[in-house]
């Protein structure tokens, strides 16, 4: 198994290591192309990931060593989806991540969804909350961040983290009741809300493999 860590690789492959950039896009693509997933649609999915990495590269004099190289590429890969949707956006008015959702800004989801229907819901239900409730949310159940390393990837306080990840988890509930086809599809998917994420995670890491 290859012990070397983040750093050492970025390092050489700063250097001009093109092995160790495969290394390093290897061990992160499946947590890079997940973060992807369900906010852009298919036809951009696979570039995103490719500028994520070398964002990284070009711009490792920013990365500061006392944190987790994998908070410094979630970071990166904020602020690549940021500019996406920029670029792609149409009108005029003051973009804010806030406000505006994933179904509002891509022209759909890349194609996978969960097989159960509590899976399928729960990824529609993500896209339909704020941007930055979603990435909030999927760093915490996908990526399994503490409130610090998300804080370190959108760059404002911890304490605020906590909050928001509060306040998403009640968009969230908020949402499926609107799409629950009945009260037992409901009952089931909030029920089992940590269980059906875990299962999503899973299905979208082997998915990647």
């Amino acid at each position: 198994m290859d012990d070397e860590s983040d750093i050492g690789l970025l390092e050489r492959w700063g250097s001009g290591d093109l092995s160790a950039g495969d290394k390093l896009f290897t061990r992160h693509f499946a947590g890079v192309h997940r973060f992807f997933k369900n906010k852009v649609d298919a036809d951009h999915l696979e570039d995103l990931v490719q500028q994520t990495f070398m964002a990284c590269v070009e711009g490792r004099e920013r990365f500061r060593q006392d944190s987790k190289f994998k908070t410094f590429l979630f970071g990166v890969a904020h602020n690549i989806l940021r500019d996406h949707y920029r670029k792609r956006r149409k009108r005029t008015e003051p973009f804010d991540l806030d406000r505006e959702t994933a179904a509002d800004l891509a022209a759909g989801p890349s194609t996978l969804f969960g097989k159960r229907r509590e899976e399928r819901l729960l990824l529609e239900a993500l896209r339909r909350i704020p941007i930055t409730s979603q990435v909030v949310l999927e760093l915490y159940y996908w990526e399994e961040m503490s409130a610090s390393q998300t804080a370190s990837v959108l760059g404002i306080p911890e304490g605020t983290v906590r909050g928001r990840v509060r306040r998403a988890k009640q968009l969230l509930r908020e949402e499926i009741g609107k799409l629950a086809k009945s009260p037992e599809e409901l009952r089931t998917t909030l029920g089992g809300l940590d269980r059906w994420a875990a299962a999503l995670r899973e299905r979208l890491q082997n998915a990647e493999a």
